[in-house]
């Protein structure tokens, strides 16, 4: 998987070089950037909940987000846009690209392991507190902990994802996602 996915940058790398445009250029670039961020921040956690929230909206945007955004500036750069409306389609695919990983990220919780082709609760099994987790803990502060220990103790993935759905914190994801 990682070979191929080394294939594929390097020929989208030989494709972006041969528009020979270098703001198109540096635009693309961005993604890895933001990208190779976006891991790193994935293995850290903050203390306080505005901190993590923060966290978690700035990972989602460089993981996720940013490539959505980069890309829909760039084929306005290409098609030719002023700066203006280039910045606009920037904020669009920034918006559309949060959304996503919400939705994502409440799927994780709703959906079968059938339709979503991975197991539920994923995230929280590979030890990711993802925004229905973030918004349960303003009713169950129990959660801060578990999210600190990345849900490593036995029954913390069970615990967690029963006061997601006992919380609030699906319907305030869902809401965030529409609000992006």
């Amino acid at each position: 998987v990682a070979m191929a996915g080394d294939f594929i940058l390097a020929v989208a790398c030989q494709m972006i070089s041969r528009l020979r445009d270098n703001d198109v250029t540096l635009t693309l670039s961005q993604i890895m950037t933001d990208l190779v961020q976006g891991e790193f921040m994935q293995l850290g956690s903050k203390e306080t909940e505005n901190e993590r929230f923060a966290h978690y909206l700035t990972k989602t945007y460089r993981k996720t987000a940013s490539l959505i955004a980069n890309c829909v500036k760039a084929s306005a750069m290409l098609g030719g846009a002023d700066d203006k409306l280039s910045e606009v389609a920037f904020e669009y695919g920034r918006n559309l690209g949060i959304a996503f990983q919400l939705v994502d990220d409440l799927l994780d919780f709703i959906s079968s392991s059938d339709a979503m082709g991975k197991p539920t609760a994923a995230d929280l099994k590979l030890g990711l507190a993802t925004a229905p987790v973030l918004f349960a803990c303003e009713k169950f502060p129990e959660l801060n902990p578990m999210i600190m220990r990345r849900f490593q103790e036995p029954g913390d993935v069970e615990k967690a994802f029963e006061f997601v759905h006992k919380s609030q914190g699906l319907e305030q994801t869902k809401f965030l996602a529409r609000k992006h």
